[in-house]
């Protein structure tokens, strides 16, 4: 089962020529997740040709502007495909105003469900066949979230010599076993998918966590991410600034995924102040803490591949 992310925009506070706000999406086989919608996110969409219209799920981590800008536009995107599934709205307090005002004020033409769900507390806010997201707290000028997509473990691998030596014919009895289901065997004994199976395997896990001050929690929520996408907004030299604003430097978001022990970090939310030829200082700086750090461009994609 593939699972890639896609960076629709990594730029912070304002769009620039070839930097559009802040928007990943989250493909994991045929199912799409957005997390946050700042301006651009369609002509992304587009550029990609990513299906849109399959988007299940929009979880937003915070109301400011440069995240939920490109938000109604996208609604009104999908009104004009065949779409029969409801979309999901996951967000802070206030989320569902800001999307009924939008519609009410823009006289939004939809033709599908919207459901908005508003986060009143950290923990699983969505759930679907073999995988959860949860939502926890950051620290911003404004009630934030991150969110963490995770998978849930996977069967250990099959030894097929084991199941034959056990009398289990090859066949569909082998993927009973393979889904965890006990079957019997040719002399009527029962073989149970321990018997033929190696040790438990880790699902994959993404995490999104943007527009906050570095602490120590964040770490905890992240840990053992394949891909962990986190802000980087500004360079050393303006670490009081960022603290002041309720932002990190992209140093401070390689400690974390030090602590995290994350296989890999990408940067997004940069501000506006750095060329992209300046942001090069800002993942060197990274990348003195924790190697395994990449800058996300616009249209860039990160696979996420198994562990093991």
């Amino acid at each position: 089962m593939n699972m890639e992310a896609f960076i629709l925009g990594c730029g912070g506070m304002a769009p620039l020529p070839h930097r559009h706000l802040t928007s990943v999406l989250l493909r994991r086989e045929g199912e799409l997740f957005l997390f946050d919608g700042g301006e651009g996110t369609q002509v992304s969409l587009r550029a990609l040709n990513l299906r849109w219209k399959k988007i299940s799920v929009l979880f937003v981590s915070h109301t400011h502007a440069d995240h939920v800008t490109g938000i109604p536009g996208l609604l009104m995107l999908s009104s004009q495909v065949d779409r029969a599934e409801p979309l999901y709205i996951i967000g802070p307090p206030r989320i569902g105003e800001y999307i009924e005002t939008n519609r009410r004020v823009l006289d939004m033409y939809i033709n599908y469900d919207i459901i908005v769900k508003e986060i009143t507390a950290p923990g699983v806010v969505w759930q679907g066949e073999g995988f959860r997201v949860r939502a926890f707290p950051l620290r911003h000028t404004k009630p934030c979230f991150g969110y963490a997509f995770e998978e849930d473990p996977r069967p250990g691998a099959f030894h097929p010599e084991k199941a034959a030596a056990l009398g289990v014919p090859r066949g569909p009895l082998w993927s009973k076993l393979q889904e965890g289901e006990p079957v019997q065997a040719e002399d009527g004994s029962v073989v149970k998918p321990q018997d033929v199976l190696g040790s438990e395997r880790s699902g994959r896990k993404f995490s999104f966590v943007t527009d906050t001050l570095a602490f120590p929690a964040i770490a905890d929520e992240v840990a053992g991410s394949d891909l962990f996408v986190c802000e980087g907004m500004f360079g050393k030299p303006l670490r009081a600034t960022a603290h002041e604003k309720k932002h990190m430097t992209a140093e401070e978001a390689a400690a974390l995924a030090v602590k995290a022990r994350v296989k890999r970090l990408a940067l997004i939310h940069y501000s506006p102040r750095y060329s992209d030829y300046e942001l090069k200082a800002l993942v060197k700086e990274a990348q003195a803490v924790f190697p395994d750090t990449v800058l996300s461009r616009d249209r860039v994609s990160f696979p996420i591949e198994y562990a093991d």
